[in-house]
């Protein structure tokens, strides 16, 4: 704000003229006007006419800027899960029992990100005698139009079994949403790899060192309920493999091709922490199933594609 002097007359003039009324009028309505930030103007202390500076409140520079925080260049999210049975394509991988399942994401800024997922499994001889599931995960997620883009590759590992039952598979995601409907399509692809060879096919000799490729198509769709923490799922599955058995009595699609789906609910009553329970199923049959007993069956002799339903509860961060 600047301030044009009239010349001067004479010092109790001017002294006069900044007590008298018509600069308070002037003040008001400058006031009127809008507000005017006078902490840099010197008050005068009458008796001691020395110039007393008032205090300048502190200034945040991010509002002061108009800029928020900078978000972090490195995000690290992770989640852990306890589940009644754990389903993989619609396949049991724990004897139809309980799991405890947990994984964690480094993300840059730049949309790339490593990732960690486990689980424990059945054990007694399948996945080359492993009790664990151990999934190291590299991708990239980048926007495409209104969607995501998430490609990136997954190797899956079983600590303590047989080495060649680990394998490698590509992904790709694409999702968006459809009003308030959100909708995912992906395409995971596996190359030809011993751990997806069929070595001991169905009604014919064995095969060691067999490398056979896999095909997985899939789409889910989501539904948030207006102003209830609850939300809709569903998911269409498709497998394409070897029809036999895997090094280890282990194969990605056990009858070489089928369908598995699900229906479920999830219900988030405070933020980070879900209940969800889903139908889960497939076509195998129970003939296709026998043909590969005792592997595609549990302890008690179930079929471990049959349907089911699960329950979980998964608590993120």
């Amino acid at each position: 704000m600047s301030i044009r002097f009239a010349p001067a007359i004479s010092a109790a003039a001017l002294v006069a003229c900044l007590a008298s009324p018509a600069f308070a009028a002037e003040t008001d309505a400058a006031t009127a006007a809008g507000p005017v930030d006078d902490s840099a103007i010197p008050a005068t202390d009458a008796e001691t006419a020395v110039p007393v500076m008032r205090a300048i409140a502190p200034v945040d520079l991010a509002t002061a800027t108009g800029q928020e925080e900078a978000a972090p260049a490195i995000t690290v999210s992770g989640s852990a899960s306890l589940v009644s049975d754990y389903r993989f394509r619609g396949v049991s991988q724990s004897d139809e029992g309980m799991a405890v399942q947990g994984g964690f994401t480094i993300a840059h800024e730049s949309g790339f990100y490593v990732g960690t997922w486990g689980s424990n499994l059945s054990g007694w001889g399948t996945f080359g005698g492993a009790n664990m599931e151990l999934d190291l995960i590299a991708g990239f997620k980048t926007s495409v139009g209104e969607g995501t883009l998430d490609a990136g590759i997954t190797w899956y590992m079983y600590p303590s079994g047989a080495s060649n039952t680990d394998f490698a598979e590509l992904y790709a995601k694409l999702g968006g949403t459809v009003g308030p409907i959100g909708l995912t399509a992906t395409v995971a692809y596996a190359p030809k790899q011993e751990a997806l060879g069929n070595w001991f096919p169905v009604g014919a000799p064995a095969n060691p060192g067999d490398k056979e490729d896999n095909l997985y198509l899939a789409g889910d769709a989501t539904y948030g309920i207006k102003d209830l923490p609850v939300t809709l799922k569903a998911h269409i599955g498709y497998s394409d493999g070897n029809p036999g058995l895997g090094p280890n009595g282990t194969s990605v699609a056990p009858t070489g091709t089928y369908f598995d789906w699900l229906l479920g609910i999830d219900v988030t009553p405070i933020e980070h922490l879900t209940f969800s329970v889903a139908y889960v199923d497939t076509d195998i049959s129970e003939a296709e199933a026998n043909l590969i007993r005792p592997n595609f069956a549990t302890l008690a002799g179930n079929s471990i594609s049959d349907a089911t339903v699960v329950f979980s509860v998964t608590a993120a961060f």
